[in-house]
């Protein structure tokens, strides 16, 4: 059998590459289901803790291969994007949580949802960066309208109160109510029922609040996929690099979950620290140019980022002890 096409070159990288991390992936996952969660039940924070720390050290452990093999330039742009995609996955936290409160979603339930949701990620992220990096291939300057985007966010992170949420006006929640049969209570861990219906009586599949909160996370995800990918391309350009570290951040995510939902409210300078890091990686792109770069450090991005966010939780850690009575 001839396995020449494995080294053939696909999006930037050898076949082989893509095929092995997608294995990895699919291991992961498997054993995570198969074997830590093959039954459903609360995720207490100890056990959060555990997983997530597992999950960060498999993204360090990938970074150390990506640093050995494709270079320390590479191995810094990685370790960039997973921890700016990290950080960035804290937002999602906070409207993951949200959602479970809207549609009153069990804990004992919530890992099956964050799982098929975490699915949907990897799918809609390889699109998402697929669709990213032809427009950078072929349209260079697409790079600087990234790098303005995040520079804009980061400034509205910066400066514009954020309004609150109500869930119960969403235009998406409001759709699907009315496009969908949706039951009034849980049904398990299930996302779809047959039951009658209350007017015509006939027995019609309907789907739950399990599943509506599914959608509404799934539709979350590529929101914010929309500061996430740029932030990515505006480190590094190469595709296996943005792909990989999106994704061992996202994986963990699900893990993280239920430790930061605890308390999240420890974070509450993390955000400005955030806008900062946005504005600066979009500012690099533009600084390369005028000081005549091929392109930023990445040691020096990677350094100044780490400073950024972990000044952001220092502070946060500190200003927050009184409020939670520690000494």
């Amino acid at each position: 059998m001839d396995f020449a096409f494995l080294f053939a070159d696909w999006l930037g990288k050898p076949v082989w590459m893509w095929a092995s991390f997608i294995s990895l992936v699919i291991a992961i996952l498997a054993f995570d289901l198969g074997i830590l969660h093959k039954e459903n039940r609360e995720i207490e924070v100890a056990d959060s803790l555990k997983l997530s720390a597992l999950y960060i050290t498999l993204g360090l452990a990938f970074g150390a291969w990506v640093w050995w093999y494709l270079g320390p330039d590479s191995g810094m742009n990685y370790l960039t994007g997973f921890v700016v995609e990290k950080t960035l996955a804290l937002d999602n936290v906070f409207v993951i949580a949200l959602i479970f409160s809207f549609f009153a979603v069990p804990r004992l339930y919530q890992h099956r949802v964050l799982f098929w949701g975490i699915l949907g990620v990897i799918v809609l992220r390889a699109i998402m960066i697929g669709l990213g990096a032809a427009l950078v291939t072929e349209f260079s300057w697409v790079l600087y309208l990234f790098a303005g985007f995040l520079i804009l966010t980061g400034l509205k992170m910066l400066f514009v109160a954020e309004k609150e949420t109500d869930l119960a006006a969403n235009p998406l929640i409001r759709f699907l109510r009315r496009r969908l049969n949706v039951t009034d209570t849980h049904h398990g861990e299930r996302f779809f029922v047959r039951q009658p219906h209350p007017v015509t009586g006939k027995l019609k599949l309907f789907v739950t609040p399990l599943f509506m909160a599914l959608i509404v996370i799934e539709v979350a995800d590529v929101i914010f996929a929309v500061d996430s990918v740029p932030a990515i391309f505006a480190i590094t350009t190469d595709p296996f690099i943005v792909y990989t570290s999106n994704i061992f951040a996202i994986l963990g995510l699900r893990a993280l979950y239920f430790a930061l939902a605890a308390m999240i409210h420890r974070f509450h300078y993390l955000k400005p620290a955030l806008a900062i890091v946005l504005v600066f990686i979009g500012s690099k792109v533009f600084v390369a140019d005028l000081m005549g770069l091929e392109k930023f450090p990445a040691a020096v991005s990677l350094g100044i980022t780490f400073a950024i966010i972990g000044s952001g939780v220092a502070w946060s850690l500190v200003k927050t002890r009184k409020q939670d009575g520690i000494a």
